[in-house]
């Protein structure tokens, strides 16, 4: 059940109201580009883990829709400057209370004050706070109701995460808004009855339709000393089966100190040498002794190692950062989604390039190669035709029959469209902090500075 975003002050209630009022917002609810040749962005990991025996999980698909209210729309910009003024009021007020750890039928005290807790940020009504001092359901609904906006598993538990998420003070969460809300206002975003967004702290993508999220998937994205950027583009194609060509940092940090160690090690990873000319060279002609090898193009062949995996989703942007498959899919049931060289990997991209290409007829979209547009094409680019098509081993790009715009943004605080605030870690440390007031405790502050892991 929705629920309604009931802050602990009366007049920031009413500032809400009027706010919605004037914005004619939605009421807060109640309780490079050539065919196959890449140039991107590597992974950690430079080798692909073998799979298991253990059943395979299905990454094709996308995630259930329990929440169909986008991340991003047109409105999250004013609703989430508007949302830090908010904050900023909760903490110049005294802020919240600090929570200990409880459980299911404690009471006193402690449960009270998690109560207050709850309530301070609409997570359970203030009647229902005031209503009893037990740990109970009405509780357990309230932390999973705080747990969903925070991005965290959803238990019901006072659990380490959600204890250290809750302690985050009032003026950490309203700068946390307000960082987000200034990075947008840099971005030109732009919208359509198609997008995608990209929120890169949640590691999550979006595809979105008529204003509702539609499939959404987990992501992994760059690592802190590889960070994906913020990018507004268009989807223009899909890839399928394509190479890469390895940038020259990481040939240089990368590539050269593993062939000193391994001279076999670009074999092994199906990647050959060209000189300016597209003429092949063998890795044992040249000196890996020196950087030279870095002024050669290193391209790794396309096929299931191949870092980019099967699928890429073309966006052209200034960055050379796309999303894409991948090999190495063991990452996606790792707890830190945060290990890429800054391009997203999309778990279910088959599921997404289906989407993309919803509207996209096969007679015409298959740009190349030409062998490949027989009697036979699928009537529609659905999962199974993309599989066979990637299963003929060839490299082909297929042109949307419309652009899709595509941003990728990074929202540590937002309000989404239904006016419920969202937080996730600042895992890239881009939210400056914010000054000590004499409303936020320094000790508390002081604890929970960059170290609230949701």
């Amino acid at each position: 059940m929705p629920f309604r975003l009931m802050l602990s002050s009366a007049i920031l209630i009413y500032a809400n109201v009027s706010f919605a009022a004037s914005h004619q917002l939605i009421p807060l609810p109640s309780p490079e580009h050539n065919l196959g040749q890449t140039k991107n962005i590597m992974p950690n990991d430079t080798t692909a883990k073998k799979e298991t025996n253990k059943p395979a999980p299905n990454f094709d698909d996308s995630l259930p829709i329990t929440n169909p209210i986008p991340s991003l729309t047109s409105s999250t910009l004013s609703a989430t400057q508007h949302m830090a003024d908010v904050y900023r009021k909760i903490a110049e007020r005294g802020g919240w209370p600090n929570v200990t750890s409880v459980a299911l039928h404690d009471t006193g005290r402690k449960v009270h004050l998690l109560r207050e807790r709850l309530a301070a940020e609409g997570d359970m009504s203030t009647s229902e706070a005031h209503a009893s001092d037990e740990f109970n359901r009405s509780v357990v609904e309230g932390i999973k109701r705080y747990q969903e906006r925070m991005g965290l598993n959803i238990t019901g538990t006072l659990n380490k995460p959600t204890l250290r998420a809750m302690n985050v003070p009032a003026s950490m969460r309203a700068h946390a808004l307000a960082a987000s809300a200034q990075r947008l206002s840099q971005m030109k975003l732009y919208f359509g009855e198609r997008y995608v967004v990209v929120n890169l702290p949640s590691a999550s993508v979006e595809a979105i339709d008529h204003g509702q999220v539609v499939r959404r998937y987990d992501a992994i994205m760059g690592d802190a000393d590889h960070q994906s950027p913020d990018v507004v583009a268009t989807i223009q194609s899909v890839n399928l089966n394509p190479t890469w060509t390895v940038p020259a940092s990481i040939i240089k940090n990368e590539l050269i100190p593993k062939m000193r160690e391994d001279k076999t090690y670009l074999s092994k990873l199906h990647i050959r040498i060209f000189d300016a000319h597209n003429i092949e060279i063998q890795p044992d002609t040249l000196d890996w002794t020196t950087d030279k090898p870095a002024t050669y193009i290193l391209r790794q062949d396309s096929g299931e190692t191949n870092s980019l995996g099967q699928i890429r989703i073309n966006m052209p942007n200034r960055y050379a950062v796309y999303m894409h498959d991948t090999p190495a899919k063991h990452l996606f049931s790792k707890a830190d989604h945060f290990l890429s060289h800054g391009c997203v990997r999309v778990k279910g991209v088959y599921d997404l390039a289906e989407w993309v290409l919803e509207k996209t007829p096969p007679t015409t979209s298959l740009i190349s190669p030409a062998s490949l547009i027989t009697p036979s094409a699928p009537t529609t680019w659905n999962k199974q035709a993309l599989h066979d098509k990637v299963a003929t081993q060839e490299i082909a790009e297929i042109r949307v029959a419309k652009e899709i715009p595509v941003m990728w943004v990074y929202m540590t605080g937002w309000v989404d469209a239904e006016g419920r605030t969202h937080f996730r870690n600042d895992v890239y440390k881009r939210d400056e902090p914010p000054a000590p007031t004499s409303a936020t405790h320094p000790d508390l502050l002081t604890a929970s500075k960059h170290k609230n892991k949701l």
